[in-house]
């Protein structure tokens, strides 16, 4: 850790998206962005599928055995407003990561460039603007599974920063323990889970997380109300049943022993801002360090098919 910063002032944003709308959703990120550095952010973290949004609820006229043609008009409005790598959406998050000389991690829906499939993925830029790396979620959860493809052992990204090793896992990619391992022995000091979770047993995940990688996690989900969803969605009347607040959020910051930092924050949209102290990160290895002394290579071995 001695080639680090002592310290470092993150961000984690819990906030609701322009639902469906890249270029609204884009500019709500900007002025996060903008928020989150006037408080004095270095790391700016936001969560899952934030452009253009977690479709909750949706199911895009998806059942066994057919698909309906509002669901497909609802899928058309969702591709068209997911993100290429790299458009006019990415340049304008590079851009304002640039003005406030920021790192920033951020869910989106990604548009693939070549073919006609959607993956869940986070972006990572740097301080001078640069898209650093991306991860794409390995595998998309339940019904997630007929919108999103599937990522590959080549994403399982971390990032070198002043301020240690940054990478992580999406939502509940989190329970694959070979995935987390494989984050792991790539020595990662501040671990991103982003989420779509906000249960109170996520919670227990992310403070297990901690207290497995001896690394800090900055959990960050979205605050979601019914009446933020566009009413003139084919498929609106399948949110009927749904409640007001849709989801609740629980983003948090975790220390490596699983302590609070920051949060957990519930009903309603915020900025958690947290001081880190990095040197904490090494007390903590003094008697657990997953891929260090606390390892048996001899006995177990990771292979990631890239």
């Amino acid at each position: 850790m001695n080639q680090f910063h002592p310290s470092v002032k993150v961000a984690v944003v819990q906030a609701a998206p322009v639902i469906m709308d890249k270029l609204a959703t884009t500019e709500k990120t900007i002025q996060l962005i903008k928020s989150a550095s006037e408080k004095g952010a270095q790391i700016i973290v936001f969560p899952e599928a934030f452009i253009p949004a977690y479709p909750r609820g949706l199911s895009f006229g998806c059942v066994v055995g057919s698909r309906s043609p509002e669901g497909r008009f609802d899928w058309q409005r969702f591709y068209e407003n997911s993100v290429t790598i790299p458009d006019e959406a990415t340049e304008a998050i590079g851009n304002a990561a640039k003005e406030t000389h920021s790192y920033v991690s951020i869910g989106i829906n990604e548009r693939d460039a070549l073919n006609g499939s959607l993956y869940c993925t986070i972006l990572y830029f740097g301080p001078d603007g640069s898209i650093l790396g991306k991860h794409r979620k390995l595998k998309p959860t339940g019904s997630e599974r007929l919108i999103w493809g599937e990522g590959d052992g080549s994403t399982l990204t971390t990032i070198e920063t002043p301020y240690g090793i940054m990478g992580g896992l999406i939502c509940w990619e989190n329970y694959m323990p070979l995935a987390r391992a494989a984050i792991y022995q790539q020595g990662v000091h501040l671990y991103l889970a982003p989420t779509a979770d906000a249960r109170e047993s996520w919670q227990h995940t992310i403070k297990h997380i901690a207290m497995e990688s001896r690394s800090y996690v900055l959990s960050c989900n979205q605050y979601i109300e019914k009446r933020m969803v566009p009413e003139d969605l084919p498929g609106y009347a399948e949110l009927e049943k749904q409640p007001d607040i849709m989801c609740s959020g629980g983003s948090a910051i975790i220390d490596p022993f699983g302590n609070y930092v920051a949060g957990p924050v519930y009903h309603r949209e915020e900025i958690l801002v947290a001081d880190l102290d990095l040197s904490a990160i090494t007390r903590s290895r003094l008697d657990f360090d997953p891929c260090g002394h606390y390892a048996r290579p001899d006995v177990f071995q990771l292979n990631i098919q890239k």
